[in-house]
This record gives C-alpha cells, sequence and structure tokens, in this order.
C-alpha cells in the first residue's frame, strides 16, 4: 500500500541520473552487522565496502551517492527512485520466504508509522519471491509502506557489491541521497529509531 501521507514537491538530485549498472556477485556471506566499515572518502558513486554497525551511521564526509533506480511496486504502479529525494529513506530488502523478515516488517512498520510524517519515507524491495505471496505477506504484517517487486535482484546490484545473497538487509539513504547505513540481517526497531534520530538531527529534523 502507498504512504497515505500526501507527497510534496521535492527538489531533483542526483537520484535522475542513469549509470550503467555492472553485475557484482556478491563473494561474501554476511550473517549480521558487524564490521562497521563504510563507503570510501570522496567517492562518487556507492560501492559496498563492509557493513555499519548496528545503530550507528556513516560520517556525512564518507557517504558516498546512492546509485537511481526504477521499478514497480507490487501493486504494479510504476516507481522511480527519484520519488524518494529530500527525504531520507529506508530501503529494505526483504522476501516472503524469509523468515526472520516475518519478525522484522513489525518492527519497520512500527518506526515507518512514527517517523514518515518527518520526511522519513520507507521502501521495501520484495526479491526472488512470487508477487501474490508477497502482497499477502505484506497485508498479514500489517506494512503499510510500498515495495518493489523484484524477483532478480535488479536493485541491489545496482548498489554495488552489495551482498544481494544477505536477506533481510537494510540501506538506508540520507536526504543529499547519499549511503548512509547498510545494515546486513534483520534490523532491531531501537536500533534503527536510533540511526534516524541521528540523521534526522542532521538537518535539524
Amino acid at each position: 500500500m502507498r504512504d497515505p501521507v500526501p507527497q510534496r514537491t521535492r527538489p531533483r538530485r542526483q537520484w535522475r541520473l542513469r549509470v550503467l549498472v555492472v553485475p557484482v556477485i556478491a563473494t561474501v556471506g554476511l550473517a549480521g552487522c558487524s564490521s562497521g566499515a563504510t563507503a570510501g572518502s570522496g567517492a562518487s558513486e556507492y560501492s559496498f565496502t563492509g557493513a555499519t554497525e548496528a545503530a550507528h551511521v556513516i560520517n556525512p564526509a564518507d557517504r558516498a551517492v546512492a546509485p537511481p533506480f526504477e521499478g514497480e511496486l507490487l501493486d504494479g504502479t510504476p516507481f522511480d527512485s527519484e520519488e524518494l529525494a529530500g527525504d531520507i529513506a529506508v530501503i529494505n530488502f526483504w522476501g516472503s520466504w524469509c523468515a526472520p523478515c516475518r519478525v522484522e516488517t513489525p518492527d519497520l512498520q512500527a518506526v515507518y508509522t512514527e517517523v514518515r510524517d518527518q520526511g522519513v519515507q520507507f521502501l521495501g524491495v520484495d526479491v526472488k519471491d512470487d508477487r501474490q505471496l508477497a502482497r499477502a505477506f505484506m497485508s498479514n504484517v500489517g506494512a503499510e509502506y510500498p515495495s518493489l517487486f523484484d524477483p532478480r535482484g535488479e536493485v541491489a546490484l545496482a548498489f554495488r557489491g552489495f551482498p544481494a545473497n544477505v536477506v533481510p538487509s537494510t540501506i538506508v539513504v540520507d536526504r543529499e541521497g547519499r549511503v548512509a547505513a547498510v545494515y546486513t540481517g534483520a534490523v532491531s526497531r531501537e536500533d534503527l529509531r536510533t540511526a534516524l534520530t541521528n540523521l534526522l538531527k542532521e538537518t535539524g529534523s
């Protein structure tokens, strides 16, 4: 279901730029948020180098620009990542077949309810799934934020080197369209709330 809050006009940012997506196969299996490594300082385009420590965000000076992506929501509506521009965005990769997602998704919905009026958008990315099963899953867990239907994992590939084989996982993007955190494995309600509070403080929200 799409965000019921009216959309405000958002500035055009670097989300609109198109880049050539080069498929990258993740060579490491990550079970959770542990390493705390971040994208390199001064990088113009995001490339995964490690997970962000739970509840933490990457130093603003070290954040790299998130790639643009587009697709179709579970309800068939076209979606372009430009719709996230100007807001903090929580991008969660999940699947109806994923047991940890059944625990994590209600927590994501709870945080979404708290922050959706503060310039924070949530976007699910449903991978390796059946559309009908995915829609039933979101309905059963009461998730109100939209989700892209991405059975081939194309969004994950756009974030170069991102371990698409780790589900659930979450990417947080700041208001400037830069990757502020990458959490591999389920993220707790408390940790996500803390990370978003820190990002909101950066802009005085």
